[in-house]
């Protein structure tokens, strides 16, 4: 027995040995490989040049870091984040590769890695400091972003980017953290408590007394099998997960996949079942967990489990733990929590309604458009510089502000307002009942349903009279194309603005198969109105000063700007007021500066019917109809590398009388789309009216499918500026406010411009001839600038 002890001892002993010797050797080696890891770090930043080709710097250039290419790729990464501070980042992997290649292993490893994270920002902050010199080719400082990150609370209480007193203040500042985060990763410090632990669990020691020889006995034997007892139970603990997360998925599932695969899971639980919680309810303790002393709960695998005692167990899925533990109750009951009946659910705001017998009239008003993929696209922008033109980001532009909803909007105020109007209407003889109620940002619509007998223009002649009873500033009453109903709009007594980054950043707008989409604004109802100028295909504008036309142009521009780039679109901008378009003077989409003298508007109009005509020669010669369908052919060709041919007949044979063709090869190009706006068209019909009328009568009737369309504005809609020619061909219109029924009516052939409220609030007619009421967005002059800056 003595000799077969000690040879099992001398196996036992043998095996740990052979265990720590192959960790020894793995933990060597792979400090070696952190090691090498390093050292190609170093190399790449001792020979990192700018000009070598990257991630972010496509070029053609002869690597010549010493690393080569992905020396060359490690270097910029390193740089672009961490700038001068990627060699203080480096320090604690250098100390990680000595401890592992002496074999002494590294202790709280998480712990220290979030330190080495920590100290790699601040040391980059504590570089960045320090002011870049003049040749420093990148854009961040000398702290790379991740020091310029580092540095944006100082810089936002400093007023700036910290220079002099404040960058040494804000330098030593970072310091002390730095240092002492890195000498934590670095292992100098946070030894002593793992030496704590290690000496309080030792695995061989000298002679113990012997009561403590049992349990030496116990440690060597937990040591020689710990590392096949710790993979079983990470095994044990993965497929218990995994089958919980099956039963779960299958709960979830339909009743008919559940019973496909309910046979499969009931086999396998045959073979190795899930654990469960088992506990008793005694008369003692009716919470009471049943075991030792502690209360402990074992987890059981089926009926093959220890139980705690022999009273038979209660079996519950998931039970919450009981903290009542003095309670008298003996048994433990589970009971589902009812249903809640439908009757005593509360209703929705839709959902309301004025009398018993009335139906649903309140509406309510449509959400915010939702956000589009752009603005996460947009959320943290890329460090690899674009290679081509960019569109301008999101962030130039004001984000919309949560408004505080109207009180004069809640549903009992809108019942109210619908009452009294039906007994301002009464009043007047006006018959009939408010049917729906639809708030908006701006105004209110109330559908009013007439008697049989009442005259739709009797109720239309009384907007003014309307206003006054319901002392509002204005009232437009429209009929309600499609239904039965006469619309009657009230401005609500606070109205909300419409910010352009709303629309542009919605749904509607990045997913619009619109090409020259257009952001106009929104409905009563709140919706965005998002226009295709493609399809107008022309455009015109009229307004008071001050009605909030200049500020829709600028916002149709946007729209452009955000959406198409310069190889895409270019615009002609003619401003005779030498004010409003001067702004975007430089900007790459334009074909030439912005035009301010009406005689070299009347050439830039000419200059575009020339376009236009040899837009449509090229076309001819292509065999297609339309830019799109020339571009789609043009640019099939480059991607096949074809050249497009044709052929022409260029004559007879004299002696045969046969026809002669030659091939001609066309040398084409994708042609861009020209939007030319005019913002005020009565100054060039002051000075040269005829030549005006003409360009632009030709380019309304024949520049749609040449891919060139116009939006015209002017102050003054009357008669001798809007001709019947021009009128004619502009079908698609927007009215603001103007200032006499006449003038509304010049523009859209009814009148209810003259009841708008500015600043905006508009009505857009479609080329159908449909009216809509619109409130358009508001951008600031700081937000175009920032745009034209870009």
């Amino acid at each position: 027995m003595r000799s077969s002890a000690t040879a099992q001892l001398a196996i036992g002993e043998t095996g740990y040995g052979l265990r720590g010797f192959v960790q020894r050797q793995v933990t060597r080696a792979a400090g070696l490989a952190v090691l090498a890891a390093t050292a190609f770090c170093l190399a790449s930043l001792a020979t990192w040049n700018v000009a070598d080709p990257s991630f972010s710097h496509a070029t053609d250039n002869v690597v010549t870091n010493a690393m080569g290419y992905p020396g060359a790729v490690a270097a910029d990464i390193l740089m672009q984040f961490l700038g001068l501070g990627a060699v203080v980042a480096l320090v604690p992997a250098v100390a990680w590769a000595l401890r592992l290649v002496t074999a002494r292993g590294i202790d709280r490893v998480p712990a220290r890695a979030a330190a080495w994270a920590g100290a790699a920002a601040l040391g980059a902050g504590m570089i960045g400091c320090i002011a870049a010199p003049p040749t420093w080719p990148l854009p961040s400082g000398l702290g790379g972003v991740i020091g310029d990150m580092a540095l944006a609370l100082p810089s936002w209480l400093a007023g700036g980017y910290p220079t002099g007193a404040a960058a040494i203040l804000t330098a030593a500042v970072l310091a002390g953290p730095a240092l002492w985060l890195l000498a934590f990763a670095s292992t100098v410090l946070g030894r002593s408590a793992a030496a704590a632990t290690a000496a309080a669990s030792p695995r061989r020691g000298p002679a113990r007394p012997a009561g403590e020889d049992d349990l030496d006995a116990e440690d060597e034997g937990d040591d020689r099998a710990g590392f096949v007892v710790a993979a079983f139970g990470a095994a044990a603990h993965w497929w218990l997960s995994a089958q919980a997360f099956a039963r779960r998925r299958l709960a979830a599932m339909p009743r008919r996949d559940a019973d496909r695969w309910a046979g499969e899971w009931d086999d396998e639980d045959d073979d190795f079942p899930a654990p469960r919680i088992t506990a008793r309810a005694d008369g003692r303790a009716g919470g009471r967990m049943g075991g030792r002393a502690g209360g402990r709960i074992e987890p059981g695998f089926g009926d093959a489990a220890p139980r705690l005692d022999d009273e038979p167990p209660f079996e519950a899925e998931r039970a919450p733990f009981d903290e009542d533990l003095d309670g008298d109750e003996d048994d433990v009951v589970i009971r589902p929590t009812p249903a809640r009946p439908m009757s005593e659910r509360p209703a929705g705001a839709q959902v309301r309604h004025f009398r018993s017998d009335a139906a649903t009239r309140v509406e309510a008003p449509a959400p915010r458009p939702q956000e589009g993929a752009r603005v996460q696209r947009e959320a943290q922008r890329s460090l690899i510089g674009p290679a081509a033109f960019e569109l301008p980001s999101l962030h130039f532009l004001s984000e919309a502000r949560n408004v505080v909803r109207d009180p004069s909007l809640s549903q009992e105020a809108l019942e109210q307002n619908a009452r009294l109007l039906e007994g301002v209407l009464e009043d007047f003889g006006v018959k009939g009942e408010i049917i729906h109620v639809r708030p908006g940002p701006v105004v209110t619509l109330y559908e009013l349903e007439p008697a049989p007998g009442i005259k739709s223009s009797r109720v239309i002649g009384l907007a003014d009279d309307i206003a006054r009873s319901m002392s509002a500033i204005a009232c437009r009453v429209a009929v309600v194309p499609g239904r039965n109903a006469i619309g009657i709009e009230l401005p609500n007594s606070r109205r909300e603005t419409v910010y352009l980054r709303e629309l542009l950043a919605s749904r509607d707008f990045e997913q619009a198969k619109a090409r020259l989409a257009l952001a106009l604004g929104k409905t009563i109802n709140g919706e965005a109105v998002i226009a295709d100028i493609a399809k107008f295909p022309h455009l015109l504008v009229a307004g008071t000063t001050g009605s909030g036309k200049s500020v829709a142009i600028n916002t149709m521009i946007l729209s452009i700007l955000y959406r198409m780039t310069p190889q895409e679109c270019r615009l002609i901008m003619i401003d005779p007021k030498m004010l409003e378009l001067s702004v975007y003077d430089g900007i790459p989409h334009l074909l030439t500066p912005v035009v301010t003298d009406p005689k070299k508007a009347v050439v830039a109009l000419k200059w575009t019917v020339r376009e236009m005509e040899d837009r449509y020669r090229k076309m001819s010669k292509v065999g297609v109809r339309n830019i799109d369908g020339f571009n789609q052919r043009v640019g099939q060709a480059q991607k096949k590398g074809e050249q497009i041919t044709r052929t022409v007949q260029t004559g007879f044979d004299r002696e045969t009388g046969e026809a002669i063709y030659e091939t001609e090869h066309l040398d084409l190009e994708p042609m861009p789309y020209i939007v030319v706006i005019i913002d005020e068209m009565a100054d060039l019909m002051m000075v040269a009216g005829k030549d005006i009328e003409g360009a632009v009568q030709r380019l309304a009737q024949m520049a749609r499918a040449a891919g060139i369309h116009v939006i015209m504005a002017t102050q003054r809609p009357s008669v001798d500026v809007i001709t019947g020619t021009i009128k004619a061909n502009f079908p698609t219109r927007i009215s603001f406010q103007v200032t006499s029924k006449i003038d509304s009516r010049t523009i859209l052939g009814e009148q209810g411009a003259e009841q708008l409220l500015g600043m905006g609030d508009m009505l857009y007619m479609a080329g159908g001839g449909r009216i809509q009421r619109v409130h358009g967005p508001f951008v600031s002059d700081d937000e175009v600038e920032k745009v034209v800056a870009h």
